[in-house]
């Protein structure tokens, strides 16, 4: 699953590093080349509670194998698109892909029913993504320069060769289902929705915005700045490759100390991290110290949310993870369009640098009281 995670997560991190290119091929503006990211990110994040009750109901392996098959196909052919609306398209059918995978992958690998460990297993799994994550952007910006945009489809290649081998060594999950209780109800879904779930949701959700932010402006602000479109690219590998290790981090932590706590701690020191590394830039080795800082403590905060958000409802754990991970991240990448509409107006580094202080609204959420109670009650129970 970590293997498939990373493969899955790499097309999602190919559009943000070649936005220039397609801005000036098709003429956008930072508000529509910020579209194209927020519409991958939303058909990636919106359906997944869907696609978790799915996997909670019939079985997870079809859709943890079909869901990367599918982003990479479509993410791949976006070399072909010759408008606007066809790359949303594409980039549409290939985020509803990266939707099917991540509920039953992330249920695959934190297996809450064995109890004590769940944050280890997750950051594996999740260390898979963030690998694919930092790889992505030079993949995609590697290939470009070599093949042109039309020749980005060979980069679908690995996931098709690979998904069908997966499929054979998944278990089919037949058993699981057929021993499981039924899944939940959505009044009982909104009732824990009314609760400490809400909580880890705003939390994920402001965290969400604040990293899709960065991904897909980062690329932007280096190309106003006279900066490369290789440096861009590697400005998000930065961040991305740091992010690999900070889900690592969370989720050895999120089994060791109260996740509450921890919470708060990576959201407060995440917004300064952020604020420096926008103001410097990549341009400098302070400024991609910054970013791999920023990055590390931004996906630091995934495994102590998704592990407690399957704690809060153990027989529905992927449908848990589908609204703190799929519902949340649609909801803070809806909030990107803000900002790349005040990017036309005021320039692109100053607006992502007014929008990071929403980090504060997470902060606040993880010192809630009734967060607190559940965090030390989650880590007094293993």
């Amino acid at each position: 699953m970590s293997c498939a995670h990373g493969l899955n997560d790499a097309y999602a991190s190919f559009v943000p590093p070649l936005l220039p290119r397609i801005m000036d091929n098709l003429g956008l503006s930072i508000a529509m080349a910020a579209t194209l990211s927020v519409s991958f990110s939303i058909a990636s994040a919106l359906p997944q509670p869907i696609f978790g009750y799915l996997a909670d109901r019939k079985g997870r392996r079809i859709l943890a194998v079909a869901g990367p098959l599918i982003s990479g196909v479509f993410v791949a052919s976006i070399g072909f698109a010759g408008s606007f609306w066809m790359l949303v398209l594409l980039l549409t059918l290939g985020g509803l892909g990266s939707a099917a995978f991540h509920p039953p992958g992330a249920s695959y690998a934190v297996s809450i029913s064995e109890g004590k460990g769940g944050g280890a297993r997750y950051s594996i799994f999740s260390f898979g993504g963030s690998v694919g994550f930092a790889v992505g952007p030079l993949a995609a910006v590697g290939l470009v320069q070599w093949r042109g945009m039309e020749g980005l489809w060979l980069a679908m290649l690995p996931v098709v060769i690979l998904m069908p081998i997966f499929f054979f060594g998944l278990p089919s999950g037949r058993a699981e289902v057929s021993q499981a209780s039924a899944p939940p109800s959505l009044r009982m879904v909104l009732k824990h929705f009314s609760g400490p779930l809400g909580l880890i949701f705003g939390i994920s959700a402001t965290m969400a915005f604040v990293q899709r932010a960065f991904l897909t402006m980062e690329p932007i602000i280096v190309a106003h700045s006279g900066g490369s479109e290789a440096l861009g690219a590697v400005a998000l590998s930065v961040y991305l490759g740091a992010q690999a290790f900070g889900t690592v981090a969370g989720g050895l932590l999120a089994d060791r100390v109260n996740r509450a706590s921890l919470l708060a701690h990576l959201c407060f020191w995440a917004l300064p991290a952020h604020l420096f590394a926008i103001w410097m830039g990549p341009q400098t080795g302070l400024g991609l110290v910054a970013t791999a800082v920023a990055g590390f403590l931004a996906m630091a905060t995934l495994p102590p949310i998704v592990v407690m958000a399957q704690e809060m409802m153990p027989g529905a754990a992927a449908v848990s993870s589908g609204i703190v991970m799929g519902l949340a991240w649609a909801t803070g990448s809806i909030a990107v369009l803000g900002t790349g509409v005040l990017g036309d107006s005021i320039g692109p580094q100053l607006a992502t640098l007014v929008s990071m202080p929403i980090i504060i609204v997470a902060i606040l959420l993880s010192l809630h009281p009734a967060l607190r109670r559940g965090g030390a009650d989650s880590v007094a129970s293993i």
